[in-house]
């Protein structure tokens, strides 16, 4: 329902959002890259929601928005503000020397709102509001050094084949960017340094098989050509790309859940899903309930202690 003065309404259960401006550009095309208004961003969050949503409540986020589209400024937005509507829920979280009030994103209605602010990408933290400092979540980030897809499909499998060695169930993500993130679901009962302790050792037993191919090397310049494997996101208040969330790229791409076996499919790479076609992938249910089984790390702390000899 469009208004008059260039606005629009959207009906989301209870509650209805105005969209303001909804023919602004946000994505510019050129190139193979289509263009997206701010309207195409709403409805493409108004049709994931059933999927994205089970990903986002309950957790604190952190905002990427670009209020005049990708050729406008970029800003990360931590603090809820105050103008936000009041049925958006909020929690106050301890940073150093204070707190940080985020927002919480729990039905279709909130997140019709932060694309109509122009948010574009949301990074939620690994854990939740009743238990922030207990993540349920564990990320491998698999970041090529260049554009090279192969090399995140090789680090894929074998990250793969040592979570199953160590009877870690594991999701695969595209990133919508360049490499994809493969999670491995936690029963919330350790703490940040413990869960980034065994991610780092993890990632170390790879890259020590591989050296070649696959390294821990916080700075670019020590990395080469290899693949880094990044398990800096299992940090308290750092934050990971959201399933389904849009990236700020040309084009319109979605970080978007896959099977294990698409991994196989010579035709996927990091941008392989946008906004025009990502809620027919989520229509497969691709995770089919695979994070709903929350581990401990015990078994597979000794596990690879093991391996590690």
């Amino acid at each position: 329902m469009s208004g008059g003065d260039g606005t629009r309404k959207v009906r989301a259960g209870r509650r209805t959002v105005t969209v303001h401006r909804p023919d602004k550009v946000l994505f510019p095309g050129g190139g193979d890259a289509k263009e997206y208004t701010k309207g195409d961003l709403v409805d493409y969050h108004r049709a994931v929601a059933p999927f994205m949503l089970p990903h986002l409540r309950g957790r604190p986020l952190m905002l990427e928005r670009h209020p005049d589209g990708l050729d406008g400024p970029r800003f990360m937005q931590k603090n809820t503000p105050d103008n936000y509507p009041e049925w958006i829920t909020r929690v106050e979280v301890a940073k150093e020397g204070g707190t940080v009030l985020h927002t919480v994103c729990d039905d279709t209605a909130t997140l019709l709102y932060l694309a109509d602010q122009a948010s574009i990408a949301l990074h939620r933290w690994l854990s939740r509001a009743d238990s922030v400092d207990h993540p349920d979540r564990m990320v491998f980030d698999l970041d090529p050094a260049g554009d090279d897809f192969e090399a995140v499909r090789e680090a894929a499998r074998l990250l793969g084949e040592l979570l199953d060695e160590l009877e870690l169930p594991s999701a695969l993500m595209t990133t919508g960017s360049r490499g994809l993130h493969a999670i491995v679901p936690l029963n919330g009962r350790h703490d940040f340094d413990e869960v980034r302790s065994f991610a780092r050792d993890v990632a170390d037993t790879l890259a020590d098989a591989h050296p070649d191919r696959l390294t821990t090397a916080a700075r670019k310049k020590d990395r080469g050509e290899r693949l880094y494997l990044d398990v800096q996101r299992n940090a308290y208040a750092q934050t990971a790309v959201a399933p389904f969330t849009v990236r700020p790229r040309p084009g319109a791409p979605v970080a978007t859940p896959i099977t294990w076996d698409q991994l196989n499919d010579p035709e996927l790479h990091a941008r392989g899903w946008t906004i025009a076609d990502a809620v027919e992938q989520a229509r497969t249910n691709p995770w089919s309930g695979l994070l709903s089984r929350g581990r401990a790390l015990g078994p597979a702390r000794r596990r690879l202690d093991a391996l590690r000899g």
